[in-house]
């Protein structure tokens, strides 16, 4: 994953991407060139050219020029900018990009007679990821104030742009009115939920993608998430002021995407990393990190203590064919939020791959731990022997920093979603990359209930970010997003960044399932809509789904919302989100692909991220709130 799907497949090939066009003139010595011509020759070829993940002249028109430039100095397109002279740096940033600087964007600030914040958890909100700790992502009547019947109404009420950043892919949490909501820029916005004014801005140390848990903290309500530098925060809820500031980890490459859960007063954060990325590199000693949970106290950020998924410490293996030394067991990152029982008095988590051999049985995996201590008490791992990291994308098994275990990157993205059945009994069910929803007995240390096939499964395929679970059924959304040699002249060809081309097929992966709680036997499946013969489509409903009574909510990287019928899976909605959008704040912005986190409903209104490039699907940099009355 990464910060995009479970594991980084994705982001090896959109770096691959981005530098793999060879510079074809010394610019160095041609100070009369003009951008246009610099654009086209070494930029179009895949900004224009229909390339996986490559945003295109609309959307990088939602950069800064400072943003653009930045990315050729010292960014992903750095090789690309490395041999032009600081004139035609200036020239080319200017041309490509558009937005103003976001110093320069006042945006639509709050009244100050408004300041205020009661943070009340008795009135309508969704807090965290999966609107309470047993993550179920079910939001009741009473606090979504939205009916089946209603639905159908929901049009735009407002929309908040995200400055100078071509993807949306923090869920947001509502609690007492206001909305608090991490960007890709690494701010974190609180928002008024009826209007989207702002009523402050936190800057973090690096970009947040994780939902947001709220709770009491030493100056009263604060709100909690974590980096992708593997910082966690608790910052004032009222005005914005940081609190504490800890560092969970401090592997290089230790990150946090899933959302902390607060549960009396300890912040339980889960630690994945980018390892995986940094092991496409045969000089890089290949691997090091485990993955986990840290506890935190939530007053004042302490460490209480850190559980690993991967109980044995990595130690020396063998050598690459690079003489480089490698390291194992690692991997089993933690992706998404934790789920606690306050019953059995455990912290579950499900788990990646491993990155290096030896396999562990801590990876693709449920792992619990003990709340207080942060011991790990079982382990019940779905897939064994998965070994896959980033040099596997373009290298046989055994060579370079490939595991010889090979891998078929079946990691988990969902958290577990505990549930109560008939007589008492209960259950964590997630579904994983492979295809297959797993529900397991909490009370029996992992004891496999049920298991059940909902697709093909693959590296983008399976169950992505997450289901959504209510008395009767568990909702899931499959992704199985294919991506095809093609011949460099076929229809929707892109070129990859191994050598040739390739397509998405627009034919393969989507769909919505409703499974029965207790045996897991599919009540009814709705097929994606179709791509309709769209450029670039794919049916992939990657994005985590939302439930509240009658309705579930799934969205897809063509950029549609859709609600279905809970109890027959009839659609009865459909939003497509791909379009500019004037916005409360002044910020140019435009939707994109629907996937990572889900919808959020509250109070009567729906709140939507849209834009989320990085897996085949288009950029976007837009918050959207919905309801039945609009704007």
């Amino acid at each position: 994953m990464t910060h995009s799907m479970p594991c980084m497949i994705a982001v090896v090939t959109l770096l691959s991407s981005m530098t793999s066009l060879a510079a074809t003139t010394d610019y160095r010595t041609d100070l009369q060139i003009d951008a246009s011509t610099i654009y086209r020759q070494r930029c179009a070829g895949c900004h224009e050219g229909g390339a996986a993940r490559a945003p295109d002249r609309a959307a990088l028109k939602l950069l800064s020029v400072e943003r653009v430039r930045a990315s050729m100095v010292t960014g992903s397109m750095s090789a690309h900018g490395k041999d032009l002279s600081p004139a035609q740096l200036d020239a080319l940033s200017s041309f490509v990009g558009g937005a103003p600087s976001p110093t320069a964007t006042s945006g639509s600030r709050c009244a100050a007679s408004d300041n205020t914040f009661a943070g009340s958890s008795s009135g309508p909100h969704w807090n965290g990821w999966g609107a309470g700790i047993a993550q179920r992502r079910f939001q009741s009547a009473a606090m979504a104030q939205l009916s089946a019947s209603d639905v159908p109404r929901l049009k735009l009420k407002w929309a908040f742009g995200f400055p100078d950043v071509l993807r949306a892919y923090a869920q947001p949490a509502v609690v007492g009115g206001r909305v608090f909501v991490g960007s890709a820029g690494g701010k974190v916005y609180a928002l008024d939920a009826s209007s989207g004014c702002t009523h402050w801005e936190f800057t973090a140390r690096a970009p947040v993608r994780t939902a947001i848990s709220v709770g009491q903290g030493p100056v009263g309500r604060m709100v909690y998430f974590g980096d992708q530098r593997a910082n966690a925060y608790g910052v004032d809820a009222l005005t914005g002021q940081p609190v504490w500031t800890t560092r969970v980890d401090d592997h290089r490459a230790a990150s946090i995407t899933g959302a902390p859960a607060l549960h009396d007063g300890v912040l339980y954060v889960p630690v994945s990393s980018i390892e995986e990325l940094h092991s496409a590199a045969a000089s890089y000693p290949c691997c090091t990190f485990r993955g986990g949970v840290a506890a935190l106290d939530a007053q004042t950020g302490k460490l209480l203590w850190k559980g690993h998924s991967i109980v044995d410490e990595p130690v020396p293996t063998r050598m690459n064919d690079s003489q480089v030394q490698l390291w194992g067991p690692s991997g089993a990152a933690v992706w998404s939020s934790p789920t606690i029982d306050p019953v059995r008095r455990m912290v579950y988590v499900t788990t990646g791959n491993s990155y290096s051999d030896p396999p562990s049985d801590g990876a693709n995996a449920f792992v619990a731990f003990h709340l207080e201590s942060g011991v790990r008490g079982w382990a019940r791992q779905m897939t064994a022997g998965d070994v896959y990291n980033g040099a596997c994308n373009s290298q046989p098994a055994g060579s370079g920093n490939c595991p010889k275990a090979g891998g078929l990157d079946f990691d988990f993205g969902s958290s577990a979603m505990l549930v109560t059945l008939a007589g008492g009994r209960r259950a964590l069910i997630a579904g994983q990359k492979s295809g297959v929803v797993h529900a397991i007995d909490p009370d029996r240390e992992g004891a496999v209930l049920w298991q059940t096939v909902v697709s093909l499964g693959g590296r983008l395929g399976g169950v992505q970010w997450g289901s959504a679970a209510d008395d009767q059924h568990v909702y899931v959304a499959v992704s199985d997003l294919r991506i095809h040699r093609a011949a460099d002249n076929a229809p929707g060809a892109q070129p990859s960044p191994f050598g040739g081309s390739v397509r998405v097929d627009p034919e393969i992966g989507g769909g919505l399932l409703a499974l029965n709680l207790e045996t897991g036997e599919v009540v009814w499946k709705t097929p994606h809509p179709g791509c309709k013969q769209v450029a670039g489509c794919s049916p992939a409903q990657s994005a985590a789904v939302t439930a509240i009574p009658g309705v579930v909510f799934s969205g897809g990287l063509d950029g549609h919302l859709r609600a279905y019928a809970s109890e027959t899976g009839r659609l009865i909605w459909d939003v497509d989100t791909r379009i500019p959008y004037a916005t409360v704040n002044g910020v140019a912005a435009m939707g994109g692909s629907l996937d990572g986190p889900g919808a959020v409903v509250v109070g009567g209104t729906l709140y939507v991220n849209s834009g989320y490039f990085i897996f085949g699907g288009a950029p976007g940099n837009v918050l959207l709130a919905f309801s039945i009355d609009g704007k």
